[in-house]
């Protein structure tokens, strides 16, 4: 049974949140359903009431699907799932600190903020939050 995963993030702009993470990932956007030009005309063809919504896919197809989705209520506590981003794959020592820094400087550049930087025997990593608020590591 083959088994994939989506991972949806409520928002209040789904627009903007989507382009940072597929900037950040790598992602592409998700073409719209063959005959439409936009999901927006699929969406009024099905007769779905507008809403603020977007799909980013792994271009390779390795990674989840990312699906952001506005909702009314604001983010109020903890995230209690997060996204780990393993940007230092394969790298060890000063090496992997090195660019973990460069990616984490990015992810700001890009509108994320810098909530903790870990370094404690051996293991590494920075505590993010995205545009929004959420929560995410980058390793």
């Amino acid at each position: 049974m083959a088994v994939t995963v989506q991972v949806t993030f409520d928002c209040a702009d789904a627009s903007a949140l989507s382009k940072f993470w597929a900037a950040l990932l790598g992602y592409v956007f998700e073409p719209p359903p063959e005959g439409f030009d936009s999901w927006e005309a699929w969406a009024r063809d099905a007769s779905i009431p507008e809403e603020n919504a977007a799909a980013a896919i792994d271009p390779e197809g390795r990674g989840p699907r990312l699906f952001f989705q506005r909702v009314p209520e604001g983010k109020v506590a903890k995230n209690r799932v997060h996204l780990d981003v393993n940007v230092g794959a394969g790298l060890h020592g000063e090496e992997q600190h090195e660019h973990v820094r460069r990616e984490a400087a990015r992810a700001t550049a890009l509108g994320a903020t810098e909530v903790l930087v870990f370094d404690d025997r051996g293991d590494f990593w920075i505590v993010m939050r995205d545009p929004e608020g959420n929560e995410f590591c980058l390793q």
